[in-house]
């Protein structure tokens, strides 16, 4: 048996967005389906919003997203905020995405791009436990976790 998992992103609008921005951070192809595409007529609000999207690339890198039915502008769906204290993380975000590459150099590619209109919770550096390490929350109010794996 195989199992895959891949992040379902919640957006409030903004999914095409977020989405062609990862694509542009981790490469590979992008998949957007509006809700006009499956049906709803293309007078009503939000028939343009994302229904179905999906960022694939081939080194496995795997994101889905959509925008939730009636929600417009804010932050994403079961956000929050998330910020360092007394070196503890505190937080009350559901989740965060975790990505790990074998090297800084890769990591530092993913974290300079993801940076761009981001807040920094925890600068990339090294760790106790990563020759680098770091947190960030990006513009899309997605909170990303970025280590060194090897």
């Amino acid at each position: 048996m195989t199992i895959q998992t891949t992040t379902h992103l919640n957006f409030r609008g903004d999914a095409r967005q977020a989405l062609e921005f990862y694509r542009s951070v981790f490469g590979g192809h992008l998949v957007v389906n509006t809700y006009a595409d499956f049906g709803m007529p293309a007078d009503v609000p939000g028939a343009d919003k994302v229904v179905f999207g999906l960022v694939a690339a081939e080194d496995g890198f795997r994101v889905m997203g959509y925008d939730v039915p009636g929600e417009s502008a804010g932050p994403l769906v079961g956000g929050g905020s998330t910020r360092r204290e007394n070196g503890t993380t505190i937080t009350d975000q559901a989740l965060f995405v975790s990505i790990g590459a074998a090297g800084l150099e890769e990591l530092q590619g993913y974290w300079d791009a993801l940076a761009v209109g981001a807040t920094v919770v925890e600068p990339l550096a090294a760790s106790a436990w990563s020759a680098g390490f770091g947190m960030l929350t990006d513009r899309f109010g997605v909170t990303w976790s970025v280590s060194v794996t090897a």
